[in-house]
């Protein structure tokens, strides 16, 4: 079971919402593995990752720094925390964001202890100024220090003890190549499974000392989109569902009438997520229409259906991204029970989605 920022404020009240919030991150903390061999999921990350922590506690050196990448609440700030206990170091976390200027980093690279772990999440969204300050300091323990301003500025070397670096990011793809060539290890988390899921069901609702029966984490797994953090949420809410409206045993029935009340339907869709696509169905006859006339359909900002709605559509296959606008697929009618316009061609060849 593991863990970790969309941008817009509505995706953190979402039930179904991958970013942390005040209450997530307190229960992650009670509920995170302390080591690989209680993190679920992600096979190939932590048999690699266990590779390369082995070796280097054998050479009695510091790990290769490690760069994770991939969505929100699968796990990034679990595995920094697993790196540092597996290689016995302490850790440091701080984000891009805190980071706005090169002394910034300075400050913290320059406090570090020998072997320490620095884990930095969100690291594309760090300053030009500070990213260049990392390239020296990954590669030779070494930063440059400017004292004073214009001609008369000097740069004062500063040694740094070894340390690692593990970055996290949900978009690898803006990292420069410089930064992102400086890690030794590179992973991207997956989305998980169901049955992966289950398991991290089962091991939370022991923690929380919550009764679940198997039928019961099947059911909160089927509608947690691949994310533990989700599939934690979810059984936080469940569980206060059975404990008020049953004996507090989670069943299948209960699990799906708690969730039936929050509105998350067997697909892990929420309210906006059919909202989204109730638009582009019964208002736009499944589409194609523009992003902002999609978004003032359901009332929301252009930004909010992109990245928060969008993306889980989008890997649902109910919803496609095309040059003419935003286009529902045919699960997208069979998921809300929808029958499509009849289908026919117009004189230009082009498909008319009304019949007309």
């Amino acid at each position: 079971m593991n863990w970790d920022d969309t941008t817009d404020t509505s995706a953190a009240e979402r039930l179904v919402g991958a970013s942390a919030d005040r209450e997530d991150q307190a229960v992650e903390a009670a509920l995170r593995p302390k080591d690989l061999d209680e993190f679920i999921g992600q096979e190939k990350v932590r048999e690699q990752l266990d590779l390369v922590l082995r070796a280097a506690r054998a050479r009695g050196a510091t790990a290769d720094h490690v760069l994770l990448s991939g969505a929100p609440g699968l796990g990034k700030t679990t595995l920094s925390m697993i790196i540092a206990a597996e290689m016995g170091a302490p850790i440091r976390i701080t984000s891009g964001p805190a980071i706005q200027h090169a002394g910034d980093l300075a400050a913290i690279l320059s406090s570090l202890q020998e072997g320490e772990v620095l884990f930095l999440d969100e690291i594309h969204r760090m300053s030009r100024p500070a990213e260049e300050m990392l390239y020296m300091a990954m590669e030779d323990f070494r930063v440059d220090v400017i004292v004073g301003k214009g001609p008369g500025a000097t740069a004062i070397p500063l040694e740094l003890p070894p340390f690692t670096l593990v970055g996290a990011t949900t978009r690898a793809g803006l990292l420069p190549p410089p930064l992102r060539d400086r890690f030794g290890f590179t992973a991207h988390m997956e989305f998980y499974e169901p049955t992966e899921l289950e398991r991290v069901i089962h091991r939370s609702a022991n923690l929380l000392d919550v009764e679940i029966e198997a039928d019961g984490a099947a059911e909160i797994a089927g509608r947690s989109r691949g994310t533990p953090r989700i599939a934690n949420r979810l059984l936080r809410r469940v569980r206060d569902y059975a404990q008020v409206k049953a004996d507090g045993l989670i069943t299948r029935d209960i699990a799906a009438a708690a969730l039936a009340v929050y509105e998350v339907d067997a697909r892990g869709l929420d309210r906006l997520d059919r909202a989204v696509l109730e638009a582009l169905l019964k208002l736009f006859g499944g589409g194609p229409v523009g992003l902002s006339t999609l978004a003032v359909a359901v009332g929301e900002e252009r930004e909010t259906v992109e990245e928060v709605a969008e993306p889980f559509l989008v890997r649902e296959g109910l919803l496609a991204r095309t040059p003419r606008g935003r286009v529902a697929t045919p699960a997208a009618w069979a998921h809300l029970g929808l029958t499509p316009p009849r289908a026919s061609h117009t004189g230009n060849g082009q498909q008319d989605l009304f019949g007309a």
